[in-house]
């Protein structure tokens, strides 16, 4: 549930559930009281008669109209004494109540005359209520109690004493203590329900995300939590599991990471071991006068030029992958025809092929007008690392190597076909991996960083285009990649 719609509830619930719960209190609270009140003799009862608590103010009128019943037993003449009635009504008005006497069907004496007239042709008639009878009427809608003694005038005509008490609204102690409690207890329990509900929306997804954020302050990244939540606290678990599974993608790929800077080290010491070791040996060699010809000197010079120009190699390749590492290879991108590059890549190449004795073959299939948005230098690396893969594991007296560039339309494809020992098919999709390397042996008489074709895909795929492999154990490994042709609009 949303926290607005939460809220909005739990206003609700604040004002709805307390007057609710309060009108039903009030209800079940009137019911108990009326029935309790009907021990007092009081008929026709409703909740208004809650207005008065009976044992106090009812009390001293009680015990003067049974003075009256026992005077109308004794001498009812008294009740034709206009001082008496007086006296009577006066000690009566203190306790919010009045005498009024019928004779026949007039008034005869009348304690408050505007009350009496208002009331009077409402009363019971004579001996509706029999001597001895502790029954009263209650008149709701004029708020009045009756209690009626009905006796006989010294000329013998009927009359009833009626003792008339006025119930005005005031709210009993008994309905206020009641009533208090009530409420007490239903806020109480309004607060328990919703402060319960609100914890169990609110505060409990909050503790367990503090949780969920503690593990991930600590490191772990395994501990999930419930997607399929609603609401912000949904979102909330939503965007950490987003965030949770990011993190853990991000230190799963810096520990491979680690690794990886790990064997690459190693790697690139024990390639650069090789090379130092023998210009070392050389060097010895010339120094203790071993090369005593000029054709052995000549031998040792050219040997250490080439151990160092493969450490510098080794050294270009640790520079690129630094760079790409960070993401800021350098590019110079220009417009390129593909035609005069590659044929000039290829004459660039083929002398040192030549010299290993290896075959180097070029077919070009696109038109001389052929263009493409290309940084030179870094497509030359590419080529470069590829016919040095090639040149690397090639395993034949005989080597060969075909270079093609094929026409696809809008793009153009370049293929790199060697006839070397091939890669087995488990290691094709892993090649282009950084620090890969289908011999994992650091014996390995080609050894190799492992990053050359990772470089590769990298330029390649910063190039627009992309790149793949085709490979047959014992037959060889064709290198093939895509770039778009440049098309000027007119």
């Amino acid at each position: 549930m949303k926290f607005k719609t939460r809220l909005q509830v739990t206003f609700i619930s604040i004002i709805l559930l307390p007057l609710l719960l309060s009108v039903l209190a009030f209800m079940i609270i009137g019911i108990y009281m009326t029935h309790v009140q009907k021990g007092y003799g009081l008929r026709d009862l409703d909740y208004s008669m809650m207005s008065a608590n009976l044992q106090d103010f009812l009390g001293d009128v009680d015990r003067m109209f049974e003075d009256l019943r026992r005077q109308a037993q004794e001498d009812p003449s008294v009740f034709e004494n206009g001082e008496y009635l007086e006296k009577k009504n006066a000690e009566l008005s203190r306790r919010s109540t009045y005498l009024l006497v019928r004779k026949g069907s007039d008034i005869y004496y009348a304690g408050d005359p505007k009350a009496a007239g208002a009331i009077f042709h409402k009363l019971p008639d004579y001996q509706k209520i029999h001597m001895g009878e502790d029954g009263g009427y209650y008149f709701n809608h004029l708020e009045k109690y009756v209690k009626q003694i009905d006796f006989l005038f010294q000329d013998g005509a009927q009359g009833s004493l009626f003792v008339v008490t006025k119930m005005n609204p005031m709210i009993s102690k008994r309905l206020l203590a009641y009533m208090f409690i009530a409420i007490a207890m239903i806020l109480v329990f309004t607060s328990i329900l919703l402060t319960r509900w609100i914890r169990k929306g609110v505060f409990l997804p909050i503790s367990e995300l503090n949780v969920a954020m503690q593990k991930i302050k600590d490191g772990d990244f395994d501990h999930a939590l419930d997607t399929n939540v609603e609401g912000e606290i949904g979102d909330l678990y939503r965007n950490y599991e987003d965030m949770r599974l990011r993190l853990k993608e991000s230190a799963e790929e810096k520990e491979e990471s680690g690794k990886k800077n790990k064997e690459l080290i190693s790697n690139i010491s024990h390639d650069l071991k090789t090379p130092i070791t023998a210009i070392k040996g050389y060097v010895e060699g010339i120094m203790d006068g071993v090369a005593d010809t000029p054709e052995k000197m000549d031998k040792y010079i050219r040997t250490i030029y080439n151990k160092a120009n493969d450490m510098d190699k080794l050294i270009n390749e640790l520079t690129t992958y630094s760079s790409i590492d960070n993401n800021r290879i350098q590019y110079n991108f220009q417009r390129i025809n593909v035609a005069d590059y590659f044929g000039d890549c290829v004459e660039e190449v083929g002398l040192d092929l030549e010299s290993r004795n290896i075959k180097l073959n070029y077919e070009n299939m696109v038109s001389p007008d052929t263009m493409v948005i290309a940084d030179a230098e870094q497509m030359k690396r590419v080529i470069n690392n590829i016919i040095s893969n090639s040149v690397k594991y090639m395993d034949k007296l005989n080597g060969r190597i075909c270079i093609r560039i094929l026409d696809q339309d809008d793009s153009f494809q370049v293929e790199i076909e060697d006839n070397g020992k091939g890669i087995p098919q488990k290691d094709l999709q892993r090649i282009f991996e950084r620090f890969y390397r289908t011999d994992a042996s650091r014996n390995s008489a080609q050894g190799g960083s492992g990053i050359g074709l990772s470089i590769v895909k990298k330029i390649i795929e910063d190039h627009g285009g992309y790149i793949w492999a085709t490979s047959r154990e014992g037959e060889g490994t064709c290198m093939h990649f895509v770039l778009r042709k440049y098309i000027e609009l007119t």
